[in-house]
């Protein structure tokens, strides 16, 4: 749609997002489950490199991350992007941190070159991070949203992109050719305002962002009694411990894209998580804690307990 709205074809994304398994969004995003079918990806994405503030080299790490992403735009000509496209929330790939001001400095950038500004909140939408939406932490307003998953909280399937008026309007007149046999099913339509209004009635936003606040406390005092704790990264209810065999050289209890020989020990803390009886996603050197967004104390108590016992197995390999 962006690109039909533009005129243009070129998309920039960022490397370590995650956007979708069918093709097109395979090719949109940036992490290596898509390395499978890598000369069948679709043409035109360009991928930002983003390090992440733990592991970013010595350094101004957030004025290189705005002057890249300048860099980028200059190299492939403003007047060919379509439009940029970023996950409203870091999820899968480790819940991941942009520089502080990076989405306005997209905003900016967007407005300036003519560029839409597309936030995919299929995983951080719909009160995951305490707002409505991820990209509302950062007090800007794209030109697109990509909604899923949360809008029906998964009772039927359900998505929706969400469009500005002015894109909206322009498609009055001209065809928009993304109907479908099953689009706006009236009963995914009921399902989805009633789980609104749950959302609303039980103050689910405000829980999550008391039970993260509540969550990341908890987890400092987990790392006094675990050295494989590195680094944890949460916004809300969404956030990820990223674990290290030494807390100063930061080496990863498994690289990035971990083979299966790689992933031994961390296999071994998955295996113990689900022994204790809980089910979480482990990926990597990453132990991800999203709890439902109606999740209590108690819960969370019992949850980091599970994941505090799992934890011995990797401070064992710590040195």
């Amino acid at each position: 749609m962006a690109r039909l709205y533009t005129g243009r074809h070129k998309i920039i994304t960022r490397y370590r997002s995650f956007h979708g398994a069918s093709l097109g969004a395979l090719s949109a995003g940036g992490d290596p489950r898509k390395l499978a079918v890598d000369m069948h990806q679709g043409n035109n994405f360009i991928h930002l490199e983003i390090p992440y503030e733990y592991r970013a080299p010595e350094g101004n790490w957030e004025k290189e991350c705005m002057e890249q992403l300048d860099r980028i735009i200059a190299y492939e000509g403003p007047e060919n992007i379509a439009a940029i496209m970023m996950e409203g929330e870091s999820g899968s790939s480790g819940c991941l941190k942009l520089p502080r001001g990076y989405w306005k400095k997209m905003r900016e950038v967007c407005d300036k070159n003519g560029i839409l500004l597309i936030a995919d909140e299929v995983m951080s939408g719909f009160g995951r991070t305490g707002k409505w939406f991820g990209v509302n932490n950062y007090e800007v307003i794209p030109d697109m949203m990509v909604l899923a998953k949360g809008i029906t909280s998964g009772y039927l399937p359900f998505g929706a992109l969400m469009v500005s008026d002015k894109i909206s309007e322009c498609f009055n007149d001209e065809a928009l050719m993304l109907g479908m046999t099953y689009s706006a099913h009236p009963t995914a339509c009921a399902a989805a305002l009633e789980v609104i209004k749950i959302y609303e009635d039980d103050k689910l936003l405000e829980n999550a962002r008391v039970k993260g606040a509540y969550i990341e406390a908890r987890i400092e005092e987990m790392k006094q009694r675990h050295p494989s704790i590195g680094d944890f990264r949460n916004t809300g209810l969404l956030g990820c411990l990223e674990l290290v065999k030494n807390r100063k050289t930061k080496e990863p209890m498994a690289p990035f894209n971990a083979s299966a020989n790689e992933m031994t020990t961390m296999s071994k803390v998955a295996a113990k998580i689900k022994a204790l009886h809980m089910v979480t996603f482990v990926r990597w050197s990453y132990i991800f804690i999203a709890p439902p967004l109606c999740v209590t104390e108690e819960e969370i108590d019992e949850g980091l307990a599970i994941i505090s016992e799992a934890l011995k197995i990797a401070d064992a390999e710590c040195y």
